[in-house]
Protein backbone atom coordinates (compact mmCIF):
# COMPACT_ATOMS: atom_id res chain seq x y z
CA UNK A 1 0.00 0.00 0.00
CA UNK A 2 1.56 3.29 -1.05
CA UNK A 3 1.16 6.64 0.73
CA UNK A 4 -1.77 7.80 -1.41
CA UNK A 5 -3.72 4.60 -0.80
CA UNK A 6 -3.01 4.84 2.93
CA UNK A 7 -4.20 8.46 3.00
CA UNK A 8 -7.42 7.52 1.19
CA UNK A 9 -8.01 4.60 3.56
CA UNK A 10 -7.55 6.75 6.68
CA UNK A 11 -9.76 9.47 5.18
CA UNK A 12 -12.45 6.85 4.48
CA UNK A 13 -12.16 5.56 8.05
CA UNK A 14 -12.72 9.02 9.49
CA UNK A 15 -15.97 9.68 7.64
CA UNK A 16 -18.20 7.38 9.73
CA UNK A 17 -18.56 6.67 13.46
CA UNK A 18 -17.73 2.99 12.88
CA UNK A 19 -14.66 3.95 10.87
CA UNK A 20 -13.49 6.28 13.63
CA UNK A 21 -14.10 3.54 16.21
CA UNK A 22 -12.11 1.05 14.15
CA UNK A 23 -9.22 3.48 13.67
CA UNK A 24 -9.05 4.53 17.33
CA UNK A 25 -9.35 0.87 18.35
CA UNK A 26 -6.37 -0.06 16.19
CA UNK A 27 -4.26 2.80 17.52
CA UNK A 28 -5.28 2.15 21.14
CA UNK A 29 -4.66 -1.58 20.71
CA UNK A 30 -1.21 -0.91 19.29
CA UNK A 31 -0.36 1.36 22.23
CA UNK A 32 -1.51 -1.39 24.65
CA UNK A 33 0.72 -3.95 22.92
CA UNK A 34 3.70 -1.58 23.05
CA UNK A 35 3.01 -0.94 26.74
CA UNK A 36 2.76 -4.63 27.62
CA UNK A 37 5.45 -6.13 25.42
CA UNK A 38 8.04 -3.35 25.20
CA UNK A 39 7.68 -0.87 28.05
CA UNK A 40 6.81 -3.30 30.85
CA UNK A 41 9.75 -5.65 30.15
CA UNK A 42 12.06 -2.63 30.05
CA UNK A 43 10.81 -1.65 33.49
CA UNK A 44 10.70 -5.02 35.22
CA UNK A 45 13.57 -6.85 33.53
CA UNK A 46 16.04 -4.05 32.85
CA UNK A 47 14.94 -1.59 35.53
CA UNK A 48 14.13 1.37 33.26
CA UNK A 49 10.66 2.80 34.03
CA UNK A 50 10.96 5.76 31.66
CA UNK A 51 9.10 4.22 28.75
CA UNK A 52 6.27 2.96 30.98
CA UNK A 53 5.57 6.52 32.12
CA UNK A 54 5.40 7.91 28.60
CA UNK A 55 3.71 5.02 26.81
CA UNK A 56 1.34 4.55 29.75
CA UNK A 57 0.23 8.17 29.60
CA UNK A 58 -0.27 8.01 25.83
CA UNK A 59 -2.17 4.73 26.13
CA UNK A 60 -4.42 6.19 28.83
CA UNK A 61 -5.26 9.17 26.65
CA UNK A 62 -5.95 6.93 23.67
CA UNK A 63 -8.20 4.72 25.81
CA UNK A 64 -10.27 7.75 26.81
CA UNK A 65 -10.54 8.77 23.14
CA UNK A 66 -11.60 5.19 22.33
CA UNK A 67 -14.32 5.32 25.00
CA UNK A 68 -15.76 8.57 23.61
CA UNK A 69 -15.57 7.22 20.07
CA UNK A 70 -17.40 4.09 21.23
CA UNK A 71 -20.15 6.22 22.78
CA UNK A 72 -20.47 8.15 19.53
CA UNK A 73 -20.75 4.93 17.52
CA UNK A 74 -23.29 3.51 19.98
CA UNK A 75 -25.56 6.52 19.66
CA UNK A 76 -25.23 6.97 15.91
CA UNK A 77 -25.68 3.25 15.14
CA UNK A 78 -28.46 2.68 17.70
CA UNK A 79 -26.55 -0.12 19.43
CA UNK A 80 -27.78 -1.78 22.60
CA UNK A 81 -25.62 -1.77 25.73
CA UNK A 82 -24.62 -5.37 24.92
CA UNK A 83 -23.45 -4.42 21.44
CA UNK A 84 -21.41 -1.52 22.81
CA UNK A 85 -19.97 -3.71 25.57
CA UNK A 86 -18.34 -6.09 23.08
CA UNK A 87 -15.72 -3.59 21.79
CA UNK A 88 -15.26 -2.21 25.31
CA UNK A 89 -14.52 -5.63 26.80
CA UNK A 90 -12.29 -6.50 23.84
CA UNK A 91 -10.21 -3.38 24.49
CA UNK A 92 -9.20 -4.76 27.92
CA UNK A 93 -7.26 -7.63 26.31
CA UNK A 94 -4.10 -7.54 24.21
CA UNK A 95 -5.02 -7.91 20.54
CA UNK A 96 -8.72 -7.58 21.47
CA UNK A 97 -9.37 -4.50 19.31
CA UNK A 98 -7.82 -6.27 16.33
CA UNK A 99 -10.00 -9.35 16.86
CA UNK A 100 -13.22 -7.31 17.10
CA UNK A 101 -12.31 -5.08 14.14
CA UNK A 102 -13.62 -7.59 11.62
CA UNK A 103 -17.04 -7.68 13.30
CA UNK A 104 -17.12 -3.88 13.34
CA UNK A 105 -16.25 -3.76 9.64
CA UNK A 106 -18.94 -6.30 8.76
CA UNK A 107 -21.50 -4.73 11.11
CA UNK A 108 -22.15 -8.00 12.93
CA UNK A 109 -21.99 -7.02 16.60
Amino acid sequence: MDDLQLARYVSFMLTSPIGRLRLTGMIEGLSFIILLFVAMPLKYIWGDPTLVRHVGMIHGLLFVVFCFTLLDAKHSEGWTIRQAAIPMIASFFPFGPFVIDRRLKEGTL
